[in-house]
């Protein structure tokens, strides 16, 4: 790739951005619809950052699924950190920590089928050493062979990991999978994103946000764009507001160093919430294809307005500056709620309410559509309608994949009462609930096969940062909360003259 090929770098419109396609040779998994296979063909995987706390919880026991489960033609995974391992002492680091905190257990025969395909290097060998260590494990699995490296790593070593690759000339055949967050802030992406592409082409990159990886969240794309019953209200006629609400009950789970300069907009709202929005607000795309989808979820983050300070309500719970490695007097926030509002034909006027924190009452995952009142009530004083909210369809983005519309109906009996009742869906009660992958099973699944659907554009991340930008420069100071609650009080006036859905005011009903 030349000089005047590279994306420039500094401040600039998002929207304006045209990314080269030139310069490294290999077929771009975006230029026309692929045939919708499931298997992946064979994988060397090289994983960075091998020994830390993703790779424990996720990445390992996903591999290890992927591996045994005959969804890829074959697989080897080279694992690599600043820990000084050798292959037996990685798979034996693999195996406990899979048993211990990871989300998806292996049984005694999948692990005797998994723990010859792993094998370690460590970064201080440098890239000659990796380079030979993939070049046999290529070898083992025979001609076709593709490399995905997964990047694990905070975003301050992503350019020296990119810098390692080019040294061991591990570019070709090759494709990236970058972990959150994507930068600081637009000057910051703007520039990883031209070290990246000093590299590697843009079809080569995977920007990872596993709550796109759940079933539910590829669910709502299924649910607006199949049915003829929902797609016609899904516009500001119908609909009076949105709320994406991602409450987390744990706390920093010694993960300090990470979030004291990150915070919660950082950490959740750029890169998960505003993704899930855009599957909320898209057009339909033209046809279930990458550049499609991608193209009508980068339309949403360019037509979003700017994030003001008055919009948004910071907190920070209580003891949080006591906890190891949080500095004494940090402003970090580890609650943010804010009002964000896309400018275009179908939500104008639409606020769309956005609520994530730590160490809150419950941790818990919901989309909550808020449907328009009837215009006008015949029934009369008393009988219960408006008393329990508007309808409101649900999605429950946890590996459940559940659905609910809530609506009011008569309660049974003399004399015209109404009670709020729910139409229920989820995954479970289905034949084929066994068959739902783990999030990053699924994305680095999809990264092997090419597929960019689930994954941000280098447009889509610039876009979301641009618009941070107001709130990034001027954050309102942050307000205590308790451990154990829904926020600062002030979460309240932000969403008024609406209410917050969560806490619920009913459980999801059990499977029969």
């Amino acid at each position: 790739m030349t000089d005047d090929q590279r994306p420039a770098g500094g401040k600039r419109k998002a929207q304006t951005i045209a990314y080269p396609s030139g310069g490294i040779s290999h077929p771009s998994p975006t230029a026309r619809p692929k045939k919708d296979t499931t298997e992946a063909g064979p994988h060397v995987v090289v994983l960075f950052g091998a020994t830390g706390d993703l790779a424990r919880r996720k990445l390992l026991c996903g591999l290890g699924f992927l591996a045994v489960s005959g969804l890829t033609a074959g697989l080897r995974v080279i694992g690599t950190s600043l820990d000084d391992l050798t292959d037996e002492e990685f798979r034996q680091f693999a195996r406990e920590s899979v048993d211990s905190v990871g989300a998806r257990k292996l049984t005694d025969e999948q692990w005797e089928q998994f723990a010859p395909l792993l094998s370690y290097i460590p970064q201080s060998a440098g890239p000659k050493a990796l380079a030979d260590k993939v070049d046999a494990a290529e070898k083992e699995l025979g001609s076709g062979v593709r490399l995905l490296h997964y990047l694990s790593v905070p975003p301050q070593a992503a350019s020296k990991v990119i810098d390692t690759l080019r040294e061991s000339g591990l570019v070709k055949r090759s494709r990236i999978i970058m972990e959150k967050p994507f930068g600081e802030d637009l000057e910051t992406a703007v520039a990883l994103n031209a070290e990246i592409h000093r590299t590697f082409d843009e079809s080569q990159v995977f920007r990872i946000d596993h709550f796109l990886g759940k079933e539910a969240a590829q669910n709502i794309l299924a649910f607006r764009f199949a049915n003829g019953l929902f797609e016609p209200i899904w516009n500001r006629n119908f609909i009076d507001h949105i709320q994406i609400d991602v409450p987390e009950a744990l706390g920093l789970d010694q993960r300090a160093a990470f979030y004291e300069p990150t915070g919660a907009y950082k950490d959740m709202v750029v890169t998960h919430l505003f993704q899930v929005m855009a599957f909320v607000a898209m057009e339909p795309p033209t046809t279930l294809e990458p550049r499609s989808i991608s193209e009508e979820k980068n339309k949403v983050f360019r037509s979003l307005e700017p994030i003001l300070p008055e919009d948004t309500v910071r907190g920070q719970y209580t003891g949080y500056r006591d906890e190891p490695g949080v500095h004494p007097d940090s402003d970090t926030e580890t609650f943010i709620a804010l009002r964000a509002r896309v400018d275009n034909w179908r939500w104008a006027g639409v606020p769309f309410y956005l609520r994530t924190g730590k160490r809150m009452a419950e941790g818990i995952r919901i989309i909550s559509i808020a449907f328009k009142e009837a215009p006008k009530s015949m029934f009369p004083a008393g009988s219960g309608i408006g008393s329990q909210g508007p309808d409101h369809l649900t999605f429950d983005l946890a590996d459940e994949s559940k659905v609910s519309l809530s609506f009011y109906g008569k309660r049974p009996g003399p004399g015209m009462r109404l009670d709020k009742l729910s139409m229920q869906f989820s995954t479970k009660e289905t034949s084929r609930a066994g068959e739902v992958m783990e999030a990053y099973e699924r994305l680095i699944l999809d990264a092997m096969r090419g597929d960019h659907t689930l994954f941000t554009t280098a447009e889509g991340i610039e876009s979301l940062w641009e618009r941070s930008a107001p709130l990034l420069e001027n954050p309102p100071a942050v307000k205590h909360y308790a451990p154990g609650s829904w926020g600062p009080n002030s979460v309240h006036q932000l969403i008024t003259p609406h209410a917050w859905r969560l806490p619920f005011e009913r459980s999801w009903r059990g499977a029969s």
